[in-house]
């Protein structure tokens, strides 16, 4: 198994050693450095450059999401997972805008950071419920700007969709909906060929897609 390199950027010492304490036990996985600041961050990078570098952005005067565009220039192939405490909607949206395809709350667990290590480092998307529940509000929102083109789902089927990216088989699914199995099952035939996709991580990642590029 190939060892995946780490930098952490983080303002708050208590974060940087804690996420240290979890990665150094992991035998796939090697933390390079530890930084509180984007100076440091570039300096160690220039130095040691990383698979994935684990940041929050939301620390003024210290890591910013300049800080991630900057990174994403000089560093395309990086990987880049955000761990914050930041909760505001409109500024997550930004985060992810500027190029972060993996982003968890700091009340992840120590399963999701090591995912999202490895995501990150396929530059493939992971996101914790919280920013799930986000994306997929954002995708599919009503919206009333001529420019902007629908869905082609319908109501019911987006809301198929939530419940089937939330982890939910087609019984829990109709339970939830107060529908029968089978109705639910001709739902998600339904979507499946309107959005041409063949499974339900596609379907994911189609909501995923659809709204970063709102």
């Amino acid at each position: 198994m190939s060892t995946t390199s780490v930098i952490l950027a983080d303002a708050e010492y208590l974060v940087r050693v804690g996420l240290n304490h979890i990665l150094e036990k992991q035998s796939n996985v090697e933390v390079l450095g530890a930084v509180a600041d984007e100076q440091g961050l570039f300096d160690l990078m220039a130095a040691k450059p990383a698979h994935v570098i684990i940041l929050d952005y939301n620390q003024s005067n210290n890591l910013t999401v300049e800080s991630i565009l900057k990174l994403r220039k000089v560093y395309p192939n990086t990987g880049i997972l955000v761990v914050s405490a930041d909760n505001e909607k409109e500024s997550i949206y930004g985060v992810l805008e500027a190029g972060v395809t993996s982003f968890l709350t700091k009340s992840c667990n120590e399963k999701e950071i090591l995912e999202g290590i490895q995501a990150a480092a396929k530059q493939q998307r992971y996101f914790c419920r919280k920013v799930m529940d986000y994306v997929f509000e954002r995708s599919f929102s009503t919206t009333t700007d001529d420019d902007c083109a629908p869905t082609p789902l319908t109501e019911r089927e987006i809301e198929v969709v939530k419940l089937v990216a939330k982890g939910l088989i087609a019984k829990e699914i109709a339970s939830e909906l107060g529908l029968s199995t089978h109705t639910i099952y001709t739902h998600r035939k339904n979507i499946m060929r309107k959005l041409k996709i063949n499974t339900a991580t596609e379907l994911v990642l189609y909501a995923v897609n659809n709204g970063l590029a709102n």
